[in-house]
Formats: C-alpha cells, structure tokens, sequence
C-alpha cells in the first residue's frame, strides 16, 4: 500500500515537472451538479402568497413541478457522490496528506446524503398531491407536512457543500494546493452561511450559496492551474 501510494504521489510530481500536465476533466462534474441543484432547489420548490401558511396552500402547487424537481435532485445526488469518489481518487493521493482535501470529499458526500432526503420529500409531495400516483394515500392535512418538509429541505442540504468550500479556501490560502483566488472565494460560503445562521437564524442558505460555489469552484478547477490536481508547479 505504500509502495503504491507513493508511486502515484511521485507520478503527479513528474507530471507536474514535465511542464505538460492534462486537464482534471472529472471536475466538471461539480459543475454539472451545480447547474442541476440550482434548477432542482430554487426553480421548482413550492412557491406561494406570503398569507398563505396553512393546508390551503397546497392548492396552489404544481405537481409536474415538484416531480421535475426532485428527478433532478436525485441527479445531482449521483454527480455529487461520484465528484466525491473522483477527489478522493485524484485530489486526496495527491495533497500529501493534507486533512482539508478529506473534508472536501467528506463534504460533499454528506450533501448527498442530506439532499437524498431532501429530493425525496419533494417527490413524496408531487405523489401525494392531486394527480400523483398515491394521491388518495393523505388527506390535506398529512400532505401539508410535506409541503412543509420541502420549505427549506433541498435547501439544508448543501450544507456539506459549504463545508467543502470551507475546506477548498485552506488549501488554497493556507496549503496552497489550489490558486489562490479560488481560495478567497470559496470563503464566500461558509462566512455567508454563518452570518445568515447565527444572526437572521435562515437555515436554508447553504442551498443558495452551495450550488452556486459548485459552479465558479469546479469551473476553476478545471480551467486553472492547481497542484492538487497536478496542473501546477508546486
């Protein structure tokens, strides 16, 4: 096993030397899972009047919508866990050691388990409601719970996904394993997510902020130089 890792840590450095490094193309995937978990959290969650908080709501839903949103959901989930897999592969043999690079795989697997739920919910919604498949299965009363369940669900779940932003601004300000200017963004998140947790108490922004960071990081680490990934001097 040792022998193996260090082969592989010594194989990146040679490339890194070589002065021909390739492009990490798996790390498009967390911009995929980005796009997707815009769409799925923020333009398919139940939306209505602000004087509307109880059963009666549920007259309002879009069912069709719910169900595109939580197909989609469960899409990021797979590209979620699968960008977690490639890191771990790829970026963690290649940071000598380095704990913030386990946390970002940590992170984003812990997103995918969360947003599993949190997809689901808005599934179980669109089954329920008039129309769906079980739509007799709850009156409007045990849907409402749903209804409910789905106000800031999707949105929790990216919270893992802060936490790897958090973990990807150590490596670049303080390992210096990615460039630097992603470092400094990708603090963005965690610094937003705690302001808006600890002084409005808004648990959902983590689903703003999250998906977002997916985007701009991953397109940075792609088109960047970064040692981690072996397209940068070190």
């Amino acid at each position: 096993m040792t022998t193996t890792t260090a082969q592989v840590t010594r194989g990146y450095r040679d490339d890194v030397d070589a002065g021909a490094p390739t492009r990490a193309r798996w790390t498009w995937l967390g911009v995929g899972a980005g796009v997707l978990g815009i769409v799925a959290t923020m333009f398919t969650s139940p939306n209505v009047g602000t004087d509307k908080v109880g059963p009666d709501a549920l007259a309002e839903l879009s069912r069709g919508q719910l169900q595109l949103g939580g197909a989609l959901g469960y899409v990021t989930v797979a590209l979620l866990l699968v960008l977690a897999a490639s890191w771990r592969a790829k970026a963690v043999t290649a940071a000598r050691g380095a704990v913030a690079a386990r946390v970002v795989a940590d992170g984003l697997t812990a997103s995918a388990a969360a947003l599993s739920l949190g997809y689901g919910w808005k599934l179980a919604l669109a089954l329920y409601l008039p129309g769906g498949l079980n739509e007799n299965g709850f009156n409007t009363d045990g849907q409402f719970v749903y209804f409910m369940l789905n106000d800031f669900g999707p949105f929790i779940g990216y919270l893992g996904v802060v936490v790897a932003a958090g973990a990807v601004a150590w490596l670049g300000l303080r390992d210096r394993l990615v460039s630097r200017w992603l470092g400094l963004v990708s603090l963005i998140p965690p610094v937003a997510v705690l302001f808006m947790s600890g002084a409005l108490s808004i648990a959902g922004f983590p689903g703003i902020v999250g998906p977002i960071w997916l985007i701009v990081a991953f397109a940075g680490l792609s088109l960047g130089r970064h040692p981690i990934l072996g397209t940068a001097r070190v």
